[in-house]
């Protein structure tokens, strides 16, 4: 059982450690050094959004991301009904209720997950949306 949480642990303090590191990629601007926004000038598609008129990639992959967690908060619900309907039905028996007791709180260890998922995807797109990636 002590394993399964280590586990569990290692794989969240690692995930958040790729997240940090990833701020130095932000240092190198493919498209200045490459001439690719000067040949998109040219060519008039400099102005051309990605995700519809007026927003901007950090919006548009702002907007994937709170999609994809919200669906995840679902699948999260969809669990805990699921786990109370395992243990209301469970009539005394010690094996269902330990695994309906697991389902719901694996589900909240999920959902605490995807809060901080979102809380650092609202964090990184608020502060670097308005710096520029130049070093």
């Amino acid at each position: 059982m002590i394993k399964k949480y280590i586990k569990k642990l290692t794989v969240l303090v690692s995930s958040l450690v790729v997240l940090l590191l990833a701020k130095s990629v932000l240092a190198y601007s493919f498209a200045s050094s490459t001439g690719l926004d000067t040949t998109a000038r040219q060519t008039g598609h400099y102005d051309q959004r990605l995700f519809g008129a007026g927003m901007t990639l950090e919006g548009g992959i702002s907007s994937i991301l709170t999609a994809a967690l919200s669906f995840l908060g679902v699948i999260f619900l969809l669990l805990m009904i699921y786990g109370g309907i395992t243990w209301m039905t469970a009539r005394g028996n010690e094996k269902n209720v330990d695994q309906a007791k697991d389902i719901i709180f694996d589900s909240i260890i999920g959902l605490v997950i995807v809060i901080a998922a979102y809380a650092i995807t609202f964090f990184v797109t608020s502060v670097f949306s308005n710096q520029t990636l130049h070093p």
